[in-house]
């Protein structure tokens, strides 16, 4: 019997229409809201990271004049005393020692050996773009040189890698050179001197989906789940049940997607969150939604709604149990909001 069919009724109820209408924000469950760096370094601020380290938070995002241009370079900040410290810039997109080019797409991962890592994307486009990596042994205070990814390998592509074990991660990646297409990529030791990478054939056909930008979900004793953002205005899913060696066929869900990208993360009391722009058609509303029993998606709370953009989440659940999200403000910031899970239902 194919392992797969064992899942259809858990597929059919994750991709069920999100039940209910939206709540109304509550209060109680936002403990705190504040910017990464107000006033930005740059006019142009967008796509996060967060990441916990010994140390306490870290986190990154690009930003220049706009997306695109050569002078958008990665920004990192850590938050130290009560107060997130000035930005730094960490990578300028020119390490390649020809010229500057555009800065992409910062993801930062702690191991749960080895040093913070930071990957990110250098190119003119994401169809011309390439991955790198740095390491830092001190939180972020001091960085490595920056290296070239492997050929054909580029990193998590925008969300957090996921443990599969001490030394094995699991990270969501896509390609846009023809059309959109999603991949899974494997690294062994990533925090070591010589990481090994894998990867998984493309998931999808762009001509059925235009999918990229997998976040990762592990579900205890029923597989791993990606949901990608999508140009088909609803986010599309995959799973594994062998680690994420072989995939199911992509398939539409019910939850709206206006082709912008989302991110998830699996909570300590067994639920799963999401974080997304709740409609079809723009990037007005920024909202949460949870999700108890492998049931169904709920709508919980809005963290934004208002003219302008609010997007590209990052969420993490740190050690005290606390939720963090981070996400471009209207292309301006990167804002920061803290929220008490146990006060989402």
């Amino acid at each position: 019997m194919n392992p797969l069919r064992s899942l259809r009724p858990l597929l059919l109820c994750c991709s069920a229409v999100l039940a209910g209408a939206a709540l109304a924000q509550s209060s109680a469950a936002v403990v705190r809201t504040e910017f990464l760096a107000d006033p930005p370094p740059t006019r142009s601020s967008h796509a996060s990271t967060i990441c916990e380290t010994k140390d306490g938070l870290v986190a990154s995002w690009f930003g220049g004049t706009a997306e695109r241009q050569r002078d958008v370079v990665i920004w990192f900040s850590r938050y130290e005393k009560g107060a997130w410290t000035r930005a730094a810039e960490v990578a300028r997109g020119d390490e390649d020692g020809d010229e500057q080019w555009a800065c992409w797409n910062p993801v930062l991962v702690q191991p749960k050996k080895g040093p913070l890592l930071l990957y990110y994307k250098v190119g003119p486009s994401p169809s011309e773009w390439w991955g790198r990596m740095m390491t830092s042994e001190d939180g972020g205070v001091h960085w490595s040189k920056s290296k070239r990814l492997p050929r054909g390998i580029i990193g998590p592509v925008r969300n957090k890698p996921v443990a599969l074990s001490d030394e094995i991660y699991l990270c969501g990646a896509s390609d846009e050179s023809s059309g959109w297409r999603v991949h899974m990529e494997t690294v062994r030791q990533p925090g070591g001197t010589s990481p090994t990478w894998s990867r998984t054939p493309e998931l999808n056909s762009p001509l059925e989906f235009g999918a990229i930008q997998p976040t990762i979900l592990v579900w205890p004793d029923l597989g791993i789940q990606i949901l990608c953002r999508t140009r088909q205005k609803l986010l599309s899913e995959s799973w594994s049940v062998d680690g994420g060696k072989t995939w199911s066929k992509m398939r539409r869900t019910d939850i709206p997607n206006p082709n912008s990208a989302v991110d998830a993360v699996m909570l300590k009391d067994g639920r799963a969150l999401l974080v997304y722009n709740p409609t079809t058609e723009n990037r007005h509303s920024l909202g949460v939604a949870i999700i108890e029993g492998a049931q169904k998606w709920h709508h919980a709370i809005n963290l934004e709604d208002d003219e302008g953009e609010y997007s590209y989440p990052a969420v993490i659940q740190t050690s005290d149990g606390q939720v963090h999200i981070t996400y471009t403000w209207k292309r301006e910031k990167i804002k920061h909001v803290v929220l008490d899970p146990s006060q989402l239902k």
